[in-house]
C-alpha cells in the first residue's frame, strides 16, 4: 500500500474540537467553582466555531483521505451540523439543572465535547476501524457522564448497567467486524462493498449478524433495549438529554456507513433482520410506554419505538430510503431535545419533575410552556402539521414504494397506539388540577431556548421542504 500524505484540512473540525477540548481541560483545572460558567461559555464558543469550520471547509464534493479511513461528503456535513446544534442545546438546558444539584462542573462539558468528537469520527468514518474508534470514544464519554452524580445510587446503578451491557455490545460489534475483515481482507468500506459478493458467504453472514446486534444495542432497538429505560431514568436529566439526542444522529450514521457504503450488496440478507428489529421495536416501545408513570421512562420507550421507525427507511436499501431515515433522525432529535428540556424546565432544587403527575395543571401555572409541551407531544405522536408527522410519512412512503405495504400498515397501527400516551400528557396539563400553584422559575436563556426549540418543531413541520431537500441532497453526493 502506498502511503499518501493525508489532507488534514478535511478533518479540521475534528482537529479543532480535540484541541479545544484539551485546552478546556487545562483551563478548567485552574478555575474556581464560582468561575465554572467560563467552561460553559468556552464550550458554546467551540460549538459555534466548529460549525463555521464545517460549513466553510466543505468543497461540495465527496473526498476520501487518511488512506481511505475518512470521508467528507454531503451526509457528513448535514449530520455534523445536526450534532453541533443538539449538543449546543443540551449545554444550554443543562446549566441551571447541574447548578441546582451541585454538579455544575467542567467534566460535563468536557465529556460532552469528547463524546461529540466520537460522533464526528463515526459520521465521517470510511473504515471499520475508524467507525469503532469513534463509537468507543462516544460510549466511554457517556458511561462517565451517567455516573457523574456520585452520591446518587440510581445514577451509579444506571452507569454500571450501561457500562457492562455496552461492553458486551461493543465486543459483538468488534467480533462482527473481525469476521467481515477475515472474509474480505480489507477494513475499507468501499473495499468491503466490492469484495462482499465474492467473499465467503457463511463468514459474511455471521459477521453481519454480530454487526447488527452491536448497532441495534447502540440504537436501543428491541430485543437489545434493556439498558435504555433504566439508564434514562437513573441518569441525571441533563445526561439523559445528552444520551437521548445527539448520539441518535451518530447511530444513524453508523448504520448508513456500514449498510449503505459497506454492505449494500448484502441487502437481501440484512433487510430481513432489520424488518424484525423494526416491528419488535415499534410494538414493544409503543405498548410498554402506556404503562409508565415516569416521564423519562416513557420517553425511553418512545425512543425505542422511534428507533423502529428509523429502521423502516434504512431497510429499503435505497438512497431515498436512507435520506428519509436521516430526516427522521434529525426530526426526532429536535423533538427529544424539547421533551427532556421540558422536564428540566419544571425541575428545581430537590425536585426532579420527571413524573407524569408533575405536569398536572401546567396550563394554569404557565400557559405558554404548556403550549410548548403540547407542540412537542403532538409532533412525537405524528399529528399533522407538526414535524413528527412528516418524519413518519417520509419513511412510510419509502416502505410502500419498495413494495412492503403490510409493513407500512404495521407502522401506522403502532403509531396510532402510541398517540395514547402522548395525549395523556396533554390531558394532564390542560384538564387536571395542578399539585402546586408555584410559578415556573428558570433563566432567560433556558426560556428562550425551550421556546425556540418547540417553535422550530412547529415551523419545520409547516415548511418541511428545506430539511427534506438537505437530506435528499446529502445522499446525492455519496
Amino acid at each position: 500500500m502506498n502511503f499518501e500524505m493525508p489532507n488534514f484540512l478535511l478533518a479540521l473540525p475534528e482537529i479543532f474540537v480535540l484541541g479545544m477540548a484539551c485546552l478546556l481541560l487545562l483551563i478548567d483545572l485552574f478555575l474556581k467553582d464560582q468561575d465554572r460558567h467560563l467552561t460553559y461559555l468556552f464550550s458554546l464558543f467551540t460549538l459555534v466555531l466548529v460549525a463555521v469550520l464545517t460549513v466553510y471547509g466543505y468543497s461540495g464534493e465527496r473526498q476520501i483521505s487518511f488512506n481511505g479511513a475518512y470521508v467528507a461528503d454531503g451526509m457528513s456535513q448535514v449530520l455534523k451540523l445536526g450534532v453541533y446544534f443538539a449538543v449546543f442545546v443540551v449545554f444550554v438546558y443543562a446549566k441551571d439543572y447541574l447548578r441546582d444539584r451541585g454538579i455544575f462542573k467542567g467534566e460535563f462539558y468536557l465529556l460532552g465535547l469528547f463524546g461529540m468528537l466520537g460522533m464526528m469520527i463515526m459520521i465521517s468514518a470510511h473504515s471499520l476501524l475508524t467507525l469503532y474508534l469513534g463509537l468507543e470514544l462516544l460510549s466511554l464519554s457517556m458511561y462517565a457522564m451517567v455516573a457523574m452524580q456520585r452520591d446518587s445510587a440510581r445514577a451509579s446503578e444506571a452507569a454500571m448497567k450501561y457500562f457492562v451491557l455496552g461492553a458486551i455490545a461493543s465486543g459483538m460489534l468488534l467480533y462482527g467486524m473481525s469476521m467481515i475483515y477475515g472474509a474480505t481482507g480489507t477494513l475499507d468500506l468501499s473495499g468491503i462493498a466490492s469484495q462482499a459478493a465474492t467473499a465467503d458467504k457463511t463468514l459474511m453472514a455471521f459477521g453481519l449478524v454480530f454487526l447488527l446486534v452491536g448497532v441495534a444495542f447502540k440504537l436501543g432497538a428491541v430485543p437489545f433495549h434493556m439498558w435504555l429505560p433504566d439508564v434514562y431514568e437513573g441518569a441525571p436529566t441533563a445526561v439523559t438529554l445528552y444520551i437521548g439526542s445527539a448520539p441518535k444522529i451518530a447511530a444513524f450514521a453508523l448504520l448508513a456507513r456500514l449498510l449503505g457504503d459497506g454492505l449494500i450488496n448484502l441487502h437481501d440478507q440484512w433487510q430481513g433482520i432489520l424488518i424484525i428489529l423494526a416491528v419488535l421495536s415499534m410494538a414493544v416501545g409503543n405498548i410498554v410506554a402506556i404503562a409508565q408513570t415516569n416521564l423519562k421512562r416513557m420517553l425511553a420507550y418512545s425512543t425505542i419505538s422511534h428507533a423502529g421507525f428509523l429502521l423502516l427507511g434504512i431497510l429499503t436499501g435505497t438512497r431515498s430510503g436512507f435520506s428519509s431515515s436521516m430526516f427522521y433522525a434529525l426530526s426526532y432529535v429536535l423533538m427529544a431535545l424539547g421533551g427532556f428540556g421540558m422536564i428540566m424546565l419544571i425541575s428545581r432544587k430537590g425536585f426532579e419533575g420527571d413524573k407524569l403527575d408533575d405536569f398536572k395543571g401546567l396550563n394554569k401555572r404557565s400557559p405558554w410552556y404548556a403550549f410548548m409541551m403540547l407542540i412537542l407531544m403532538f409532533s412525537m405522536a405524528g399529528v399533522p402539521p407538526f414535524l413528527g408527522f412528516w418524519a413518519k410519512l417520509s419513511v412510510l412512503e419509502e416502505v410502500v414504494a419498495s413494495g412492503m405495504i403490510w409493513l407500512a400498515v404495521v407502522g401506522v397501527v403502532f403509531s396510532i397506539i402510541g398517540v395514547f400516551y402522548y395525549l395523556r400528557i396533554i390531558k394532564l396539563m390542560y384538564f387536571d388540577e395542578p399539585a402546586s400553584e408555584e410559578e415556573l422559575e428558570c433563566s432567560a436563556d433556558m426560556r428562550l431556548m425551550i421556546s425556540a426549540n418547540a417553535l422550530m418543531v412547529l415551523g419545520i413541520g409547516l415548511f418541511p421542504g428545506a430539511l427534506m431537500a438537505a437530506c435528499a441532497a446529502a445522499f446525492s453526493t455519496t
